[in-house]
């Protein structure tokens, strides 16, 4: 069984505080994420083995956006985000 049949999946934005490395001002940006949320019941069709697959699996949260631009008028570089692309909710 795909383990997508385990999840609800809806996208959503956040809103970040980052530095730009280029001009270093600091400023919020909207990010998007792909939330994976632990459906209630297994899904119909499963055998032992995607019971067991469904009882170990968590709600997380995957980041889409890979790089932003600056809101600097003067900077506008794009510029990659670091960090965690996923998150466990």
């Amino acid at each position: 069984m795909d383990e997508k049949r385990f999840y609800d999946e809806k996208e959503e934005t956040k809103q970040l505080p980052l530095n730009c490395p280029h001009c270093r001002q600091e400023n919020t940006y909207p990010i998007r994420w792909m939330v994976r949320t632990k459906k209630s019941q297994v899904p119909g069709g499963a055998n032992e083995e995607d019971k067991k697959q469904f009882a170990k699996a968590r709600s997380y949260m995957v980041r889409i956006d890979n790089m932003v631009a600056c809101r600097n008028i003067r900077c506008r570089k794009r510029f990659d985000l670091t960090g965690q692309t996923v998150f466990l909710i």
